[in-house]
């Protein structure tokens, strides 16, 4: 989780500082499996939006997360939130 958020940074650095100067905030969404958190992925890109993806090669490449700009809410709004007591729980992302 960490090394997508830095990569992030890293790669865009206007959008975050463009969202650490609005909201500052992170959410942790926790994908089914590493099949799922690819489509969600590509549908981050066929949207046109920014994200950054991370591919661990002591897992023989596997990617284990993705960051993804603010405006990704939209579609990633029915992914569980990470680490919730209720393993059902969807993301309140845009909520307020």
């Amino acid at each position: 989780m960490a090394h997508a958020a830095l990569d992030f940074a890293i790669a865009f650095p206007a959008v975050t500082a463009d969202w650490h100067a609005s909201s500052n905030t992170l959410v942790v969404l926790a994908a089914r499996d590493e099949l799922a958190l690819s489509w969600l992925g590509q549908d981050v890109e066929a949207a046109g939006l920014a994200i950054a993806k991370v591919h661990e090669p002591d897992l023989g490449g596997a990617l284990t997360a993705i960051a993804v700009e603010p405006p990704g809410w939209r579609l990633l709004r029915s992914v569980p939130k990470a680490f919730a007591s209720d393993p059902d729980s969807r993301s309140e992302l845009g909520r307020r």
